[in-house]
């Protein structure tokens, strides 16, 4: 003979059936007014001559933004609800690894830092403003490993930076 349920353990089990859907991740921490986006041109202020790696880090970051998150970009700064601002800090490009037989540098490390800020301009306030490092070695004299490298450090940053602007880390 089975023994019916207590009257309690019914009011527990529908109490938390009806708690199940009141709690979860929005997945995002952007505010839900903002639809569009500006991202103008980084700058470079690391006087390092590395002006050509601003377009491809704001257009890189900008197609990751518009293919990967609700936000959507407009030329307009003007009309854009929120404003990504950027700028490239600091290169180095600087020995990492010494051969212990000649003391001669056998791995560079490239090293990229990058300053963003993202305003919300219509409660004129700031979402927030940090500092973004990308790094990568790269085998000493290889121009084209080097240029690779600078690629990776941008690709590292787009992604700290995006992840950033949706989900607040």
């Amino acid at each position: 003979m089975q023994k019916a349920a207590s009257p309690l353990m019914i009011l527990i089990v529908l109490f938390m059936a009806a708690l199940q859907g009141c709690y979860s991740f929005k997945g995002s921490s952007l505010p839900l007014h903002l639809k569009t986006i500006a991202i103008p041109v980084f700058e470079d202020r690391s006087g390092a001559g590395i002006a050509q790696f601003r377009g491809d880090l704001t257009g890189r970051l900008a197609n990751k933004i518009e293919s990967q998150s609700p936000l959507r970009l407009t030329p307009s700064m003007s009309r854009a609800e929120g404003l990504l601002e950027g700028a490239i800090i600091s290169f180095a490009d600087a020995p990492s690894q010494l051969s212990s037989k000649t003391e001669r540098a056998i791995t560079n490390r490239v090293t990229l830092v990058v300053q963003v800020t993202m305003t919300d301009r219509l409660k004129k306030t700031l979402i927030f403003s940090q500092t973004f490092v990308g790094f990568s070695d790269y085998r000493t004299g290889d121009y084209v490993a080097q240029q690779g490298a600078i690629r990776y450090c941008i690709s590292q940053i787009i992604d700290e930076i995006f992840d950033r602007i949706v989900s607040g880390w």
